[in-house]
């Protein structure tokens, strides 16, 4: 269905039949679209009402552009107005990835409006990129490290001339079979990548725009689109405690995910150590699933389970695990 906000029409997607009880609100990735949401919707118990939204610029909703310098807050005000539009009471929110980030956000400008928050592999409190040590402190004050010209420009290529092959490392298929998920064979693959291939891309959009630095790598945050909004000079959650109430929050996370790591391969940090970008002055990685530990640790209701032989993407790795928690919780908030 389509709902039209003051900022914009967004595509939410539902299950049939499903239209009374608590309100979840599934909140996608980077890269993606509601549609991978759409079995561990539909494999919910009863008693819910089941939403998953398109972000701007991804999937269905309007291709609004993104002012990175808002941080993720152009993305939470999209999902907050849509939860007053259709007039949810409370709602549990479930984010994956970059809608890990978003529905923190949420919680923090509006923690009465949350019933619960389940974090799927999330991105850094402290943004993708750019910063060390679990307090997130910048590696340098412009971000150097972080922001749009940290993409792979072929992998961007190819997601704009919308290539469905697997002929290189750096397609959209390929990211999907060693990235995000754990190279485990996965039902339905085309239909997820062309879930991907709904991404606008370009400065407003996935990268957004590139700007340069004088410190190694000689990148820096830009000032629109996504992965600037991902930045640690615009993105920043560590006073996540300070506000009240506190619903819970369910951290759930595969132990072999490479994108989102204490060692991620899309760290270029991490990438210089590792001798793959060259010049490294010798900056740390970013320790991402540390960060959000130490932010999680200070807020207090929080519960992290870790799934063995899963990547990115517990929700599609494994469903039934990743099912099971989510009800669980659910019925516990």
């Amino acid at each position: 269905m389509k709902v039209t906000t003051p900022r914009l029409t967004q595509h939410v997607l539902t299950v049939e039949g499903r239209t009374a009880g608590e309100p979840v609100l599934f909140v996608h990735g980077n890269v993606s679209s509601a549609a991978f949401w759409r079995d561990a919707m539909a494999a919910l118990p009863d008693g819910y009402r089941l939403l998953a939204v398109d972000l701007r610029g991804f999937g269905e909703t309007d291709p609004a552009p993104v002012d990175a310098t808002r941080g993720l807050r152009d993305y939470s005000d999209d999902v907050i107005e849509l939860v007053e539009a259709l007039g949810l009471d409370r709602v549990h929110l479930v984010g994956w990835s970059l809608g890990g980030g978003i529905v923190l956000q949420v919680l923090r400008d509006h923690p009465e409006a949350v019933r619960s928050v389940t974090l799927v592999n999330p991105i850094s409190p402290y943004g993708f990129g750019g910063t060390e040590g679990p307090d997130g402190r910048l590696t340098h004050p412009d971000g150097t490290g972080s922001g749009a010209g940290a993409a792979n420009p072929d992998f961007v290529t190819r997601l704009q001339a919308g290539d469905l092959s697997d002929e290189s490392p750096t397609s959209p298929r390929s990211v999907f079979r060693s990235a995000y998920v754990d190279h485990r064979p996965i039902p339905d693959e085309d239909f997820y990548v062309r879930a991907m291939l709904t991404t606008r891309v370009g400065d407003a959009h996935y990268p957004g725009d590139a700007a340069t630095s004088a410190a190694w790598p000689g990148v820096a945050p830009g000032k629109t689109g996504v992965l600037n909004a991902c930045a640690p000079t615009h993105f920043r959650l560590g006073d996540l405690h300070e506000i009240g109430p506190r619903p819970p929050i369910l951290w759930i996370r595969g132990a072999d995910d490479v994108i989102v790591s204490d060692t991620s391969l899309f760290d270029l940090a991490h990438l210089g150590a590792l001798g793959l970008v060259p010049g490294s002055p010798g900056t740390p990685a970013q320790p991402m699933v540390s960060q959000t530990r130490a932010v999680l640790a200070r807020y207090g209701a929080y519960r992290e389970v870790v799934l063995d032989e899963c990547g990115h993407s517990p929700h599609l790795e494994h469903p039934e695990q990743f099912q099971r928690l989510l009800a669980e919780h659910l019925r516990e908030a």
